[in-house]
């Protein structure tokens, strides 16, 4: 793995470790009961609305086990190549 990559993720998992961001995905975690409730929807619109952000929500919330997942696919790849 070069050391641009390297770095990259480095930087991902000193963000990971921060109490920040555990609190961030803790207040994320608890908006999404609330966003993902049909009852609050007000129209069609509102919907699609609720969809993206629960969308987004999803991602942020399993960032760190996507970039945990994708360093070690990298890591693996990269002692297969040596």
């Amino acid at each position: 793995m070069d050391q641009e990559t390297q770095k990259y993720y480095d930087n991902y998992f000193s963000l990971f470790m921060q109490d920040g961001w555990k609190q961030l995905m803790q207040d994320f975690g608890s908006n999404v009961a609330n966003i993902n409730s049909v009852e609050a929807t007000k129209d069609a619109e509102d919907l699609q609305f609720r969809k993206g952000q629960l969308n987004l929500l999803s991602h942020l919330l399993n960032l760190e086990t996507i970039m945990t997942t994708n360093y070690e696919e990298a890591t693996k790849a990269a002692e297969e190549d040596d």
